[in-house]
């Protein structure tokens, strides 16, 4: 293809699925803003000591389809159809099997988790329902990942968007409805959120009944070679995920011991706002997947380097744009979630925003060049980058620069973090271009 025609497929995947994950991301953004509004302080704590868990749901179900997807999308431009179903049906084996553990879990064990998580006497009944119901709606949140990834690799961005969007537009409705009419509290909250992957799904339900479809269920062998392929591919997905989840637990865990849950709410409102952020920077990875993945299969090396241009280049207006918002609106962002007009949880969200999303720019360079990588069948340097920005890096910079400089230092780690990964990830990019031209 020309550069121009690969410049439209681009535009066109990447601001569908801009525009789906900004969307996705409201499931919890709209949970965060109407408890706030009906519960609280009390209520934005124990929501965010859930959270984490639903990012171990997300990006399990994100592992299996971008792994699968992207393995679909390779196998498909090769003309292999018959090992591109058996992908899809290995990888929905894979789904099943992850969800059962996730909804027995909750089913048997929310308590438990709950009070691990850091739940108090105020939080804890209301931090224990909104994670089991999450966690019984696991088959749901994870079939309709799937679907999302499948269906865009399958050549249709614009149903996976407008999934998406439906979806989490019921969710924001459902909020409002069932917390504030029928005064169904924390739980009205979760029933929303719930339910919007399921009306996700059921958007989507048509292109399987008409048979556009080109994927399909078929019988054969559950291969563990298969499952190893899907999850390598995948894990970069998972691992960005769940690191998220554990972050916010330790930071969690640091600020209630330096404010108390007025900090970890706070901390609420910038770990949801930046759910919408890294969205962002989602949505670009995830629509130059299908479009680098069919490329790279049909051995089109420059169309791929332009792929990738472009995504950097759209990244970093991007940044720059959402960092001078949240700079110039912090006050207002952070009075949208106070309903009480605490003084204190204001004065402290207002600092947060401003340091925390410093690391914009780098956190979008990292996602989009690890998504590049596995795109590419090369997934090693993907896993690299995301395990020192998932765990290796952050967690220990949580520790060390709160001990050094209390809250600044807490919401400098994730600016700090990036940064130095970035760098790491930089070298690893530069070293596989000069290998591949």
């Amino acid at each position: 293809m020309k550069n121009e025609n690969m410049f439209k497929l681009f535009a066109r995947y990447v601001s569908l699925n801009v525009l789906g994950m900004i969307a996705l991301s409201c499931y919890i953004l709209a949970d965060t803003f109407f408890v706030s509004k009906a519960l609280g302080a009390a209520g934005l704590a124990a929501l965010n000591l859930a959270i984490p868990v639903y990012n171990f749901i997300h990006g399990s179900g994100l592992m299996i389809g971008m792994g699968g997807g992207t393995k679909y999308s390779i196998f498909k431009s090769q003309g292999k159809r018959e090992a591109a179903d058996q992908i899809f049906t290995n990888a929905a084996a894979a789904m099943v099997c992850i969800a059962a553990v996730f909804f027995f879990t909750g089913l048997f064990a929310s308590g438990p988790i709950v009070r691990f998580l850091g739940a108090n006497a105020q939080t804890y009944d209301m931090a224990r329902v909104y994670l089991q119901v999450i966690m019984l709606f696991t088959p749901m949140f994870m079939l309709n990942n799937l679907l999302l990834c499948f269906v865009r690799n399958d050549g249709a961005p614009q149903l996976s968007m407008a999934a998406m969007i439906t979806g989490s537009l019921s969710n924001v409705v459902l909020d409002y409805v069932f917390m504030f009419p029928l005064n169904m509290g924390i739980f009205g909250a979760v029933l929303a959120t719930g339910l919007a992957p399921v009306i996700s799904i059921c958007v989507m339900s048509p292109y399987f009944l008409k048979k556009k479809n080109q994927f399909h269920l078929c019988r054969c062998r559950i291969l563990p070679r298969l499952f190893g392929g899907i999850f390598s591919s995948g894990l970069p997905s998972l691992i960005t995920e769940v690191s998220s989840g554990i972050v916010i637990i330790v930071f969690n865990m640091i600020i209630l011991g330096l404010e108390g849950n007025t900090g970890v709410a706070a901390y609420g409102v910038i770990a949801n706002l930046s759910l919408v952020v890294v969205a962002i920077y989602t949505g670009i990875a995830q629509g130059i997947q299908p479009v680098i993945s069919s490329q790279y299969g049909g051995g089109n090396k420059k169309a791929v380097s332009s792929v990738l241009r472009y995504a950097l280049i759209t990244m970093a207006v991007l940044s720059v744009a959402v960092y001078m918002l949240i700079f110039t609106f912090a006050p207002q962002i952070a009075q949208i979630f106070n309903s009480e007009n605490s003084a204190l949880l204001q004065e402290i969200a207002v600092g947060g925003l401003k340091v925390y999303f410093i690391g914009c720019i780098f956190a979008g360079f990292n996602i989009i060049v690890s998504m590049y990588f596995t795109s590419t069948e090369y997934p090693l340097p993907a896993h690299v980058i995301s395990i020192l920005r998932g765990f290796a890096v952050i967690i220990p910079a949580a520790f060390i620069l709160s001990a050094l400089s209390g809250m600044n230092g807490v919401w400098s780690t994730f600016p700090v973090t990036e940064a130095l990964v970035a760098v790491t990830g930089g070298v690893l990019l530069l070293r596989r271009l000069r290998k591949s031209s």
